[in-house]
């Protein structure tokens, strides 16, 4: 079999063999989680265990979990029934974005969010709901979250913030940052697809957008998918254990390679994520780039995998100075727990064919 090298762990993961075992049992089960009788009851002792599991992962009590169908969902839930004004930071994932208003918050040339600017925009005492993601999915920059709460609590507001990413990849201590809501997903920690969760502290009060039903203690309406559920927990469990001390010393490698090879590395000098780089080679669209890498047998992505498969200039990018030209040509690689060094050496070596090849192209179209 060709190898194939998948560096793309930022869009999803690949699901964690705890995750499949406990999706598998569940699905043997047959209760409605809703029900009193005895199958009834197994099917929400389930539930509950993986309420327990993700909460201690992130640092919350099991009471302040509330299971969605995923971290946009979580994000709306976080979001879209405020009744204050939302104010989010200018690189923030679109499901966050969509019910911000007008009014962005500025983030440094490194992707680091702007505090001077966060504390002028709070200065009119209008009742406001700031969302700060914990760590950006394309870049892999970690917010100053305490900075920002502290910033937020002087002047009377509420926090949000997407842990999708940070979630299983660095420590997150929820009651321990004082935030207020906090959105995670299940794909990106070895979970199933489909499954995330808000998390609401004491602060924060939400509207339901799923009516009919007192599920989730009557903020999220409908049936729980109990297998997901199910496999979320045992990944997050999985997760608490997780040594992310080889994937960094990879990424510092697939980083001194492609560097060599011309590549230029956005916010290299933020304090990141330790399996995100995000990468430009000059001259070469990202559209092109992403293609000839999965012909040549590597899986990356450009920007957010959250734009139904388009390629597009980042926004994230954009927000942080960076020129529309190079913005258009940026790639993300992300790796995991499983990624080997067989793996970034596929892709430097097809990195530097295509490279090669497109330069040589280049060169007889300008003869």
């Amino acid at each position: 079999m060709t190898m194939r090298a998948y560096l793309d762990w930022n869009a999803t993961s690949p699901i964690r063999h705890e995750a499949r075992a406990a999706m598998t049992a569940a699905l043997e089960l047959t209760g409605n989680p809703s029900s009193v009788h005895g199958a009834g009851r197994a099917a929400k002792a389930l539930i509950e265990d993986a309420r327990e599991a993700v909460a201690s992962l992130i640092g919350a009590g099991a009471n302040q979990i509330v299971f969605t169908s995923g971290g946009s969902e979580a994000n709306a839930l976080a979001l879209a029934g405020s009744d204050r004004r939302v104010l989010a930071s200018a690189i923030e994932h679109d499901s966050v974005l969509a019910h911000a208003g007008a009014e962005r918050i500025k983030v440094t040339n490194e992707g680091i969010v702007d505090l001077d600017d966060l504390e002028a925009k709070l200065g009119d005492k209008t009742p406001t709901l700031v969302s700060v993601m914990l760590a950006n999915n394309e870049t892999g920059v970690i917010q100053p979250l305490a900075d920002v709460i502290r910033i937020a609590r002087a002047h009377g507001a509420l926090v949000h913030t997407d842990a999708a990413q940070a979630a299983g990849r660095v420590p997150v201590d929820f009651l321990g940052l004082g935030a207020d809501l906090m959105s995670i997903s299940a794909h990106k920690l070895g979970g199933p697809q489909g499954v995330g969760a808000l998390v609401i502290g004491e602060r924060a009060t939400v509207a339901p957008a799923i009516r009919g039903g007192g599920q989730e203690r009557g903020r999220r309406a409908g049936t729980e998918n109990v297998a997901g559920i199910a496999g979320f927990g045992a990944a997050a469990t999985a997760a608490t254990v997780t040594d992310w001390r080889t994937v960094t010393q990879l990424r510092d490698d697939l980083e001194q390679r492609i560097t060599g090879l011309g590549a230029e590395i956005f916010a290299d000098q933020a304090t990141r994520l330790p399996n995100t780089t995000n990468l430009r080679l000059p001259g070469i669209a990202a559209e092109t780039l992403v293609i000839a890498l999965d012909l040549e047998g590597v899986a990356v992505s450009a920007g957010a995998a959250c734009s139904s498969g388009k390629v597009r200039p980042s926004p994230v990018l954009e927000a942080m100075g960076v020129s529309e030209e190079a913005a258009s040509e940026a790639i993300r690689t992300s790796l995991g727990w499983t990624t080997t060094a067989e793996e970034i050496d596929l892709f430097i070596a097809a990195l530097g064919r295509i490279r090669d090849r497109i330069g040589q192209r280049d060169m007889r179209a300008a003869a």
